[in-house]
């Protein structure tokens, strides 16, 4: 039943396809279930430029909230308007793999604005696929699809861009110009109000510390029906204990985590779940310090000078047994990486030894060579030229 359902809906897609495009830019970030990320910036930057595009967003049911709050234009996926009007979009603007049953016209422009720098490896370079459903086989094949039917993809670097093109077996057009979402990032003090706007929005007094904690997820925990579990064991109580009185703790899961995990028992104060309704960007922007693993926040989180601290209790078996990493991170990553949830507290302790050094440097300039601070308006530039070549 599923496969049938899958081939009427790319039987329509087809035929809608074929049909002439409105002009209608359709975004959509981590499956639906976000207003953030790469997209975001490309709506905000659209939007301020009052052209005469229709700017939707595709949302998956149930996380319509903050599209509502936001007055954000959005339709639900799988609904019937959302089935006459995204196969007829002359633009899609998604920062994530989407299922290759829904058929993509030639008409269509798919600018694909990958959600993140590879530390870990992705695409077909993964080794070992562990994601339930698929084998390296099936898994490398799909992803190949996928990559073919995008038009252009964006790249914060160099080493970006080899990396997507090696992972994601890619010989499109490439927007070398930095992530959309890091235009803020590049542009720290002109974005000075915004930050002190957001620590306001999150009671957040001045004179705290803001600390992030934004690990990534692992294939190999077990699958719920709302996500992953989320294993490792982050020091909540003693953190409490210490930084009370000088710092407030940010926590932002990963999408496929932040359904599984409940922080109401801590106070709401001083331990903030920031994992949905909020940008990621924006919440780099107003750290003092994030605390990480994997996840590629890291390389957009560099473009602060800020400290930042690599919280890995299981790096052997994530490296040998998960997904491994293109470079060594012993030697790459700038700030300590941590094993122990006491030694994470202890580090936190001496921030001030934590400087902005050769080595940090050398990581921003090989992993952020390409962030212009222009890179939305470069995306925007590169649509308003394709929607004048159409008329």
């Amino acid at each position: 039943m599923k496969k049938l359902i899958e081939k009427l809906i790319s039987i329509w897609f087809s035929m809608l396809g074929h049909l002439p495009k409105k002009n209608i830019v359709y975004f959509e970030s981590f499956h639906g279930k976000q207003f953030s990320d790469n997209p975001k910036a490309i709506y905000d930057y659209l939007k301020e430029e009052n052209t005469t595009l229709e700017l939707v967003w595709g949302v998956t049911a149930g996380y319509e909230e903050t599209f509502k709050e936001k007055k954000v234009p959005h339709v639900r996926r799988f609904s019937l308007h959302w089935f006459f009007m995204m196969p007829r979009a002359k633009f899609w603007v998604i920062n994530t793999r989407t299922p290759l049953w829904l058929t993509k016209s030639k008409k269509t422009t798919y600018i694909q604005t990958w959600h993140g720098t590879p530390l870990k490896r992705i695409g077909a370079d993964i080794e070992e696929v562990n994601i339930p459903g698929y084998t390296k086989e099936s898994y490398d094949k799909e992803f190949l699809a996928e990559s073919k039917r995008w038009d252009y993809l964006t790249t914060s670097s160099r080493y970006t861009t080899t990396h997507f093109k090696q992972a994601f077996g890619y010989s499109g057009k490439i927007i070398e110009k930095g992530f959309p979402r890091n235009d803020q990032l590049v542009n720290l003090k002109q974005n000075n109000d915004k930050a002190d706007d957001l620590r306001a929005i999150l009671g957040i007094s001045p004179d705290k510390k803001i600390v992030l904690y934004a690990p990534t997820w692992r294939e190999t925990d077990n699958k719920t029906s709302e996500g992953y579990e989320f294993n490792i064991d982050f020091p909540y109580t003693n953190f409490l204990k210490q930084f009370s009185d000088e710092m407030v703790l940010l926590v932002r899961m990963h999408y496929l985590v932040a359904q599984t995990l409940d922080f109401s028992s801590w106070p709401t104060d001083q331990v903030i779940d920031v994992s949905t309704g909020y940008d990621m960007s924006d919440l780099l922007l107003i750290s003092d310090v994030l605390i990480t693993d994997y996840s590629s926040c890291l390389f957009d989180f560099s473009l602060t000078n800020r400290a930042m601290l690599f919280f890995m209790p299981d790096s052997t078996q994530y490296e040998e047994d998960i997904r491994g990493f293109y470079l060594p991170i012993q030697s790459l990553l700038p700030g300590p990486i941590i094993k122990e949830p006491d030694a994470l507290i202890e580090q936190l302790k001496q921030l001030d030894d934590i400087v902005v050094d050769k080595q940090y440097e050398e990581f921003k300039q090989t992993f952020c060579d390409h962030e212009t601070g222009k890179s939305a308006q470069a995306v925007a530039e590169i649509i308003k030229k394709e929607m004048s070549e159409t008329r």
